[in-house]
């Protein structure tokens, strides 16, 4: 697989593709609704994206950034086949990868200045608490960082930060994360709860991490989240992950469709072998109305973005 990630005008969003797969959606383009995609490195960074744009009966407008405005380039293409060398070399960072094209720089204006904060003490260091305990927990992205950093602090009467100042600060504490994870080796905790819960899915349980803000929200909505013929669930929600992301262990609810208490217990110890299997403690004393808790675990979600 890939380490990108792939958004098309009609808002799809492809995780970790193929080359195959790649392959396919650029050939797709080109319909109305569906005439562009834009390719993002995993973990995502800054001004760093490939993007292509193609009317079906024309040239293929592809363009690809390097980290800055004046590092913005441009090259056309006839042939699909064309783009996707292109396409799929940068996404593997291979050597050579853009000189199938003729590329010329792109004049993108100048660059604006982002001001400093006009925050006092306190609410800069309330703001930036905020929106690291939301990356540490791993979900977020760039784009959500920089909102909630822009809505933190705002009221009916204030809006102290905008939105540039927003990105600005969220992109800083995202790159601090990136070079953190770095040096992280082999597979962490969240990636094992990642396979277990999608052996958990393949059986027949709904399986859904840092799903909803809250528990009587995922309880609402976990039920037209997964197949008509799915036995239970299984899912934590939002708060949980900020828990797990602070070292408090991960609090996970489930449950059986027909709300049964032996349906509960069952998908209860479905759950736990899963998470047993793949290595993680957990605590659960088997009552049916009681959480399962993965304590301890080492929260260390690498970002996508």
């Amino acid at each position: 697989m890939l380490e990108i990630v792939v958004e098309t005008e009609n808002r799809e969003r492809h995780v970790r593709v193929s080359a195959e797969e790649l392959a396919g959606l650029v050939r797709r383009i080109g319909g109305d609704g569906d005439r562009f995609l834009v390719v993002q490195r995993i973990p995502d960074l800054p001004d760093v994206f490939a993007q292509v744009w193609h009317q079906t009966g024309g040239d293929y407008t592809v363009e690809h950034r390097d980290g800055a405005a004046d590092r913005h380039f441009q090259a056309m293409a006839d042939r699909s086949e064309v783009v996707i060398a292109a396409i799929t070399g940068w996404a593997r960072q291979e050597t050579g990868w853009d000189g199938g094209l003729a590329w010329s720089l792109l004049d993108m204006g100048p660059t604006q200045k982002v001001p400093p904060l006009g925050l006092d003490e306190d609410e800069r260091e309330e703001l930036e608490k905020r929106v690291r305990e939301v990356l540490v927990g791993g979900y977020a992205s760039r784009a959500e960082l920089a909102e909630l950093a822009e809505e933190y602090l705002a009221t009916d009467d204030r809006r102290p930060v905008s939105r540039e100042q927003a990105q600005a600060l969220a992109d800083r504490l995202w790159l601090e994360r990136v070079a953190e994870q770095a040096v992280w080796q082999g597979e962490t905790g969240p990636e094992r709860l990642s396979r277990a819960f999608a052996a958990l899915q393949e059986a027949g349980i709904t399986a859904r991490e840092n799903f909803t803000c809250c528990r009587n929200c995922g309880r609402s909505e976990i039920r037209g989240e997964g197949e008509p013929d799915a036995r239970g669930f299984v899912y934590f929600h939002a708060q949980c992950t900020d828990s797990a992301a602070a070292g408090h262990g991960l609090m996970l609810l489930y449950g059986g469709f027909d709300d049964s208490p032996e349906t509960t217990a069952a998908i209860g110890h479905e759950v736990v072998a899963a998470l047993e299997a793949v290595g993680l403690h957990v605590e659960w004393d088997r009552d049916p109305g009681r959480a399962i808790t993965v304590t301890p675990l080492d929260w260390r979600r690498r970002l996508v973005g």
